[in-house]
C-alpha cells in the first residue's frame, strides 16, 4: 500500500503560501486558505517541507515499522553517504550507534552505486538519439512519469544504488530485513514503486533517525568510533554530491565536457527537463538531482551550510577512499555481475488540461485584472504571474483569496461598508430617540397649539369687525401662520413616530411617479425646471401607496429647492424594473451635498433651507417608509453638480426577511 508521503497539518498552516511557491509539481491545491498536499500529484521532493516556517507540512514516519523490523532477526541498516553532513562532528561513531539501536549490520549505500557505475557506462556509451536521464533521484523520476511522460523513455532503465544495494543483499540472504537510511523524502515513495518493490522494507530519514537514538537514550557522541561492515565502496561515496554518481563511471573528460550535462537544485532541474522536452538539448547524458546534490535533502537534518556539508562529505570520501581493499572491493564487483540492476517505469499522467483563454480572463477579472497592467505578477499568492495563478484556479488547485492585491482592495471595501453601516446605526439610533420623543411629546403640544389657532383666528375675526385695524390683522395672520407651521411640524413628527404599520397593496408605480412629476411640474414654483422621466412603462409593485407618495414628494421638492440658483435646472426620474425588485433615481442638477453633511441628510430636523422653509424631517420621514418596505435609499452627489437619490424597492416587501431591512449611504 502506497502511503501518503508527505501532508499538511492544518491547524498549522497560516496562509503563507512558500509551500505552492517552492513546489515544482503544483501539488499544493488551497482550500479555504489551507495549502493541501495533493497526493497523486506530490513527487515527494520535501520541499514544502524544508520551506515551511510553521512546521505545518509532515513527513510520513517509519519509525514504528523500523522498531518491529528491528525485533526480528538479521536487520541490515544501508546508510546513504551523506550522513557525513547529517552527523558532522560524530560521523565515525554512527555505524556504533546504530548497531546499539538494534541493526546487526551496518553498510554504506555507496556501494550500490559502485554496483551501478557499468550498467551507467552503457547508458552514456549507447547512442540511441536520446538524452539519456539519470534514474538514481526518486524525484527526478517521478517528476517525469507525472508530468513529462514523453521522456519516462528516456529514463535511464538502471535501479538507483538504495536499490542496488538491497537487491545485492537479498541475492546474498533472502531473509535478511532492510532499513534504508538517508537525507531523502522521495526514497520512502521509491521504496514503494512497484517496478521495486520488496527490496528496501523501510526507509528512515536522519531526522526520524534521531528521534529513535533520542528514544533510546543513545548519544553518538559517546559512543565508539567504529567502521561500517562489507561490502565496503569507493568513488560510490561521492554520489550524494553533484556529478558524484558520474565519479563511479570511467568517463574521460572530453566525453564529458561535449555529451554529459550535471545538474542540481530544483529551478535547474525543471528547466533542463523542459529543454530535453523541447528537443533543445543534443547532450547524451543528464545527471539531475532534484536537491543541491543528498547533502541538501530536505531531512538532512544538519546547521550546517551547503559548503561546510559538502566538505565534511569530501573528508569522509579522503579518509575512506585509501584504506579500502581494492581487491576486495573488485572481487565483489565481479560476484554481483549476473544481478539484474535494470528497472522499468509506469507513466502515471497528472497533467490537467489546459483551461481555455476567455475562462482565464474571465478569473483575472474577477480578482480585478482587466488589463496586462493590472496583473503585477507580486508572487504573493505562490505563483509567478497572476496568468499563472488564474491557470491555476481554474484547475481547481488555487483560489481567488490567495491573491493578497485583491484580498487587500476586498479589505478596503469591507472597510467602507462597515464605515457606512456605522453611519447608519448611528441615524438608526437618531431616528429611534426622535421617534420616542415625538410619541411622548407631539400630542401634549398639538393641544395648546389648536386652542391657539382657535383662540387667534376668533380674535382675527373680533378685530376686523370691530376695530378695522389692519396691523392688528396682518399681526394676528402672522400668528395663526406660525401656529399652522407649528402644527404641521407636530403632524410630521406624528407620522414619523407612528412609522411601523404599512397598508400593503398593489400599485403601480410608474403611473404614481407620471402623476407626481406632472403635479411638480405645474406648480408655479417650478415653472423653470426641466422634467425628463424615462419609466418605461407599466411597473406593479406591493407597497403602502400613500407613504411611497409623501416619500417620493419629499425627494421632488428637495431636489426642486436644491436647484433654485442653478443656471441649469433639470430633473431626470428613471424607474428601472428587473424580476425582484425596482430601481427609482432623482438626478437634478443642482448645488450637490457638501461631504461634511454626508452622514446628516437623513438625521430628523437636518435642513439647509432657510428658516421657515423647511422642519428637516422629510428625508429622515422618508428613510423610515423605505426602511419598512424593505428596501435602501442613498444618494450619490458632487458639488456644483448636481445630486442623484436612488430608492429601492423590493416587489414584494413581505416576501423579503426582516435581515433585509438596510439603508445605506453611498457617497461616490
Amino acid at each position: 500500500m502506497n502511503h501518503i508521503i508527505v501532508s499538511t497539518i492544518t491547524d498549522q498552516c497560516k496562509r503563507c503560501y512558500s509551500c505552492v511557491r517552492e513546489c515544482p509539481a503544483k501539488a499544493i491545491r488551497v482550500i479555504d486558505g489551507q495549502a493541501q498536499v495533493i497526493y497523486e500529484r506530490c513527487i515527494a521532493c520535501g520541499h514544502c517541507v524544508k520551506v515551511c516556517s510553521q512546521d505545518a507540512k509532515q513527513i510520513y514516519t517509519e519509525i514504528d515499522l523500523a522498531d518491529t523490523l528491528l525485533e526480528m532477526e538479521n536487520v541490515v541498516a544501508i546508510v546513504a553517504p551523506s550522513f557525513a553532513a547529517s552527523f558532522p562532528d560524530e560521523y565515525r561513531k554512527v555505524p556504533t550507534a546504530l548497531r546499539k539501536l538494534g541493526f546487526e549490520k551496518v553498510i554504506e549505500t555507496a556501494f550500490g552505486a559502485d554496483l551501478i557505475a557499468n550498467d551507467y557506462m552503457k547508458e552514456i556509451h549507447n547512442d540511441n538519439g536520446k538524452t539519456i536521464i539519470s534514474s538514481a533521484c526518486p524525484a527526478v523520476v517521478s517528476f517525469i512519469q507525472k508530468y513529462y511522460v514523453n521522456l519516462v523513455p528516456n529514463l535511464a532503465k538502471v535501479v538507483s544504488p538504495m536499490i542496488a544495494l538491497g537487491r545485492y543483499l537479498k541475492k546474498e540472504d533472502g531473509n535478511v530485513k532492510i532499513v534504508f537510511i538517508g537525507p531523502c523524502v522521495a526514497k520512502k515513495n521509491e521504496a514503494e514503486d512497484e517496478n521495486v518493490a520488496g527490496v528496501v522494507d523501510a526507509v528512515l530519514t536522519f531526522t526520524e533517525l534521531k528521534e529513535m537514538f533520542d528514544c533510546k537514550n543513545i548519544v553518538v557522541n559517546e559512543c565508539e568510533e567504529s567502521d561500517f561492515d562489507g561490502p565496503h565502496a569507493m568513488m560510490g561515496k561521492a554520489y550524494p554530491l553533484a556529478g558524484g554518481l558520474l565519479k563511479t563511471t570511467d568517463v574521460n573528460d572530453d566525453i564529458l565536457e561535449k555529451d554529459i550535462i550535471v545538474v542540481e537544485g530544483k529551478k535547474k532541474v525543471v528547466e533542463i527537463i523542459e529543454e530535453i522536452a523541447n528537443n533543445h538539448i543534443n547532450a547524451k547524458f543528464t545527471d539531475i538531482l532534484f536537491c543541491e546534490g543528498c547533502i541538501s535533502g530536505p531531512a538532512i537534518d544538519s546547521e550546517l551550510n551547503y559548503y561546510a556539508r559538502r566538505e565534511k562529505v569530501i573528508n569522509y570520501i579522503d579518509e575512506k577512499l585509501h584504506s579500502t581493499d581494492k581487491r576486495v572491493w573488485k572481487s565483489n564487483l565481479y560476484n554481483a555481475r549476473k544481478l539484474d540492476l535494470t528497472r522499468k517505469f509506469k507513466v502515471d499522467n497528472q497533467r490537467k488540461p489546459m483551461p481555455d483563454e476567455e475562462e482565464i480572463k474571465k478569473i483575472l477579472a474577477d480578482t480585478k485584472k482587466f488589463t496586462v497592467k493590472d496583473e503585477l505578477n507580486c508572487g504573493a499568492c505562490g505563483y509567478v504571474s497572476c496568468r499563472e495563478y488564474a491557470i491555476a484556479i481554474a484547475k481547481g488547485l488555487a483560489e481567488k483569496e490567495m491573491c493578497l492585491p485583491f484580498l487587500i482592495d476586498q479589505l478596503a471595501d469591507a472597510y467602507h461598508n462597515l464605515s457606512n453601516t456605522q453611519e447608519q446605526l448611528k441615524i438608526a439610533e437618531k431616528l429611534a430617540s426622535i421617534g420616542q420623543l415625538a410619541a411622548g411629546v407631539a400630542h401634549e403640544i398639538n393641544n395648546p397649539l389648536g386652542t391657539i389657532l382657535l383662540y387667534s383666528s376668533m380674535m382675527k375675526k373680533d378685530i376686523e369687525r370691530i376695530f378695522n385695524n389692519d396691523q392688528a390683522v396682518e399681526d394676528i395672520e402672522l400668528i395663526v401662520e406660525e401656529a399652522k407651521r407649528c402644527k404641521n411640524i407636530v403632524s410630521n413628527l406624528l407620522d414619523f413616530a407612528r412609522q411601523g404599520k404599512l397598508h400593503i397593496k398593489e400599485l403601480d408605480l410608474s403611473d404614481m411617479l407620471h402623476d407626481l412629476i406632472r403635479l411638480s411640474s405645474q406648480n408655479p414654483a417650478s415653472r423653470n425646471i426641466i422634467f425628463t422621466s424615462d419609466l418605461n412603462g407599466y411597473c406593479r409593485i406591493k407597497g403602502d401607496e400613500d407613504q411611497l407618495r409623501q416619500v417620493f414628494v419629499n425627494i421632488i421638492n428637495n431636489a426642486c429647492d436644491a436647484m433654485q440658483d442653478a443656471e441649469e435646472k433639470e430633473l431626470k426620474v428613471s424607474l428601472l424594473n428587473n424580476d425582484s425588485e425596482v430601481v427609482i433615481e432623482f438626478e437634478d442638477t443642482g448645488k450637490g451635498i457638501p461631504h461634511e453633511n454626508y452622514g446628516k441628510v437623513f438625521t430628523p430636523f437636518f435642513t439647509t433651507k432657510s428658516i421657515g422653509k423647511g422642519t428637516g424631517l422629510g428625508l429622515a420621514i422618508s428613510y423610515g417608509i423605505i426602511k419598512m418596505h424593505r428596501g435602501s435609499i442613498n444618494f450619490t452627489t458632487e458639488v456644483n453638480k448636481g445630486t442623484k437619490f436612488i430608492v429601492k424597492l423590493p416587489k414584494n416587501p413581505e416576501a423579503v426577511s426582516s435581515g433585509g431591512i438596510k439603508g445605506v449611504i453611498n457617497n461616490e
